[in-house]
């Protein structure tokens, strides 16, 4: 088994792309070792010391780590961890919780959405992260950041000039968008 490794714009986190399907829908965000008792391989992930964070993606996995550890020190145990896992045979994901989807909420909240799952989101993905709508409140769009874009030094210039300018452009209502927290 081969698995590429690709920086991120995120200099905390490594994009793993093991060569086949990681999530069969959706993805899984594991901010901490108590969040990923539903995947078995996150679990693993995370008994490695300095593993900060898990993302998995349609066919990739991102790992961000603690600032005091090294990828040169990191990166091959991750990498040992991911190639254990897939020779297990055990399932990526125990059960996949989803997001929002364009068939929620109001006529607003589903353009938010489309808008976001067909143009943001695969562009993203190619970074080894992914933004989540979560809510749309008094012209106020909120999201969240997965992956290599939770913590990404450039978020906040993606969610203001990129994101927010194309929901503006598109659907005049709204008016900002931030950081879900």
């Amino acid at each position: 088994m081969f698995i590429q490794t690709e920086a991120t714009p995120n200099p905390a986190t490594l994009k793993f792309i093991p060569g086949g399907q990681v999530m069969p829908s959706g993805t899984a965000n594991f901010d901490n070792p108590g969040s990923s008792s539903e995947s078995p391989i996150a679990e693993a992930l995370f008994l490695i010391e300095g593993v900060k964070r898990v993302f998995l993606g349609s066919d990739f996995i991102t790992v961000s780590k603690a600032s005091n550890v090294e990828w040169d020190i990191l990166k091959p145990r991750i990498l040992g961890a991911i190639m254990g896992h897939y020779q297990s045979g055990r399932p990526i994901i125990n059960d996949v919780v989803g997001d929002a989807t364009s068939e929620s909420g109001d006529e607003i909240t589903r353009q938010i959405i489309e808008l976001i799952d067909t143009r943001v989101r695969p562009a993203v993905a190619q970074d080894g992260g992914d933004i989540v709508f979560k809510l749309f409140d008094e012209g106020v769009v909120y999201l969240e950041m997965r992956g290599a874009c939770s913590g990404c030094p450039s978020s906040t210039a993606t969610l203001k000039h990129g994101i927010e300018r194309m929901l503006q452009h598109y659907i005049p209502e709204v008016r900002e968008v931030r950081p879900y927290e």
